[in-house]
């Protein structure tokens, strides 16, 4: 049986979805001060959709970017400070008038980035 999509993740399936050993989960909660899994009863951590996409974009920079833990905290520190806070920009982009059902606009925002900062590349390549 499969989850819903929206559903929260426990530590192990959230490792195995982003690609990561379990601890690597808690180690990076402790030195990324933006990952905040919520914590039940006797300290379970479960994580929500949204978490599971920054940890995507977290292993992603470190792994496959090259990123340093402090390079990551550093642009994601920027972004949220650009954004006005980044939980207050993913409520404005859910608006439901403005997104269609089904999409999760977190995302599209995160790929709108990844795009924009490849063309940055591609450009400073070209000129």
């Amino acid at each position: 049986m499969t989850k819903s999509p929206q559903a929260f993740r426990s530590i192990s399936e959230a490792a195995e979805e982003v690609g990561v050993p379990q601890h690597v989960l808690r180690f990076w909660e402790g030195k990324l001060d933006f990952i905040q899994p919520v914590k039940r009863a006797g300290g379970r951590r479960f994580y929500r959709p949204e978490d599971i996409l920054i940890l995507k974009d977290v292993r992603r920079l470190l792994h496959d970017e090259g990123m340093t833990i402090k390079g990551v905290e550093r642009l994601f520190k920027d972004k949220s400070v650009r954004s006005g806070k980044a939980s207050a920009s993913a409520q404005a982009l859910d608006k439901p008038d403005t997104v269609p059902p089904g999409i999760n606009s977190l995302h599209l925002a995160r790929v709108l980035e990844q795009i924009e900062a490849a063309q940055a590349r591609l450009n400073a390549v070209l000129a």
